[in-house]
């Protein structure tokens, strides 16, 4: 039975609908219900840690080349569009989304998608009290390792792969608390084991609204969804 505090993460905002990682998706995922919400870490020429997913700007702006080859100026010359081409919008800094979210009542998780952005991270989490409503994740998991040495009171998410010969034993090495399998490889049982370990389960990968359903079912935590509202109208009819 999955609590009254399942984690409803709007992934990358409500990025089904709205241009991924920007103000205007995570505005909607609020609005659309999600209790949490999702976004990633990269770093620009110049140093200013702003809100984007791929390594390569390209499928989602009107610009080409890697976040890292433009100064933070010359990324807002360009247009973040949604998947349908309808809405546009602009690459938003860390600290203007922690200025126009921190002080909501969400839960955030924070993708460290760079090496070396952990220290920055935290301390800007932390000039906002964000710490207690906070998990950083990765797929790499050095940076979790390297954000647990900084600041071990921050809780780490691993997400990780089917490939992955040891997330339990990663994850314990350094004293993790969140393991994030692949949607479509999460069973009951695999839930039941990480919790019975003592960690907290969250599962990444959720592209249809079957899956969404298969996750809670599951028994998981919480999960990441590019549509919070369909999770949000669903939780309603699970929950009463």
């Amino acid at each position: 039975m999955v609590n009254h505090l399942f984690i409803n993460y709007a992934h990358r905002g409500a990025s089904e609908y709205y241009p991924e990682n920007t103000l205007s998706a995570f505005y909607a995922g609020v609005e659309m219900g999600a209790n949490g919400v999702e976004t990633d870490i990269h770093r620009t020429k110049d140093g200013v840690l702003v809100l984007f997913h791929d390594d390569d700007i390209a499928r989602v702006t009107n610009g080409t080349g890697q976040v890292s080859d433009y100064t933070y100026s010359q990324l807002l010359e360009l247009d973040v569009h949604n998947a349908a081409k309808t809405r546009t919008d602009k690459i938003c800094t860390f600290q203007d989304f922690l200025k126009y979210f921190g002080d909501k009542d969400l839960v955030f998780a924070i993708e460290l998608k760079q090496d070396g952005v952990e220290k920055e991270t935290i301390d800007m989490l932390e000039a906002c009290h964000m710490r207690e409503r906070t998990i950083l994740t990765s797929f790499n998991f050095e940076s979790l390792k390297n954000a647990k040495a900084y600041a071990p009171q921050y809780r780490v998410g691993y997400l990780y792969k089917d490939d992955e010969p040891d997330p339990v034993g990663k994850m314990r090495a350094i004293g993790g608390e969140e393991l994030c399998p692949i949607a479509s490889s999460l069973t009951p049982e695999l839930t039941r084991q990480f919790h019975e370990m003592g960690f907290s389960v969250r599962a990444w990968g959720i592209y249809n609204e079957e899956l969404m359903r298969h996750v809670y079912r599951c028994g998981a935590d919480g999960m990441t969804v590019n549509f919070p509202d369909k999770l949000t109208q669903y939780l309603k009819e699970q929950q009463g």
